[in-house]
């Protein structure tokens, strides 16, 4: 369960960011990137968010904007590159109860049945602008495409809207359970 998509065109929470570097936009210096994310878990002490690691590399600080407009500052957890994946966590002491009455960790459903044609949503944080929601269907199962960093594979290729920013957010499938990360 827990694959990533792609679209033939090129998410939940904003991750706005500090970053440097080449997804930088304007002049030099540390400007604000953004992306999506889901929160896939809390503990006793911690709110987890998985992102993708595009979203978050190179970043010196991390903020992550809710559904109800509040922000908390996070910090990485764990990387993994090769998966473009990564968990952010936000301490639930930087969190308002109405925040975290307003939020809820995802339900996982299984990648693995799904079937071209199928329905699918996507949930992102579409150009930096907030919460977007667009349909499609499963296009094809198991791709591979080729990034500036490798061979990605094991894709889900759906025809859902992916655009920037939404990179992170969810792939659901129609019971509203995720089924990928969108990239």
């Amino acid at each position: 369960a827990g694959r990533r998509t792609s679209t033939p065109r090129g998410p939940s929470c904003r991750l706005p960011s500090k970053a440097a570097g080449r997804r930088a936009v304007g002049q030099s210096g540390e400007t604000a990137a953004s992306g999506s994310g889901v929160i896939i878990g809390k503990n006793d002490t911690e709110l987890l968010v998985v992102t993708n690691h595009h979203v978050v590399e190179n970043s010196s600080s991390l903020s992550v904007q809710f559904v109800d407009g509040k922000s908390a500052d996070a910090e990485i957890k764990g990387e993994d590159s090769s998966a473009d994946l990564a968990v952010i966590a936000i301490k639930l002491s930087d969190l308002s109860k109405e925040t975290l009455e307003k939020i809820k960790v995802a339900e996982f459903g299984d990648s693995d049945s799904l079937q071209v044609g199928d329905q699918v949503i996507a949930i992102g944080n579409a150009l930096g602008y907030g919460q977007s929601v667009t349909t499609g269907i499963v296009s094809a199962k198991d791709r591979e495409i080729e990034t500036e960093n490798g061979t990605e594979s094991g894709l889900i290729q759906t025809d859902a809207a992916i655009n920037p920013g939404n990179s992170g957010g969810a792939l659901l499938n129609m019971s509203g359970q995720v089924i990928g990360i969108n990239v």
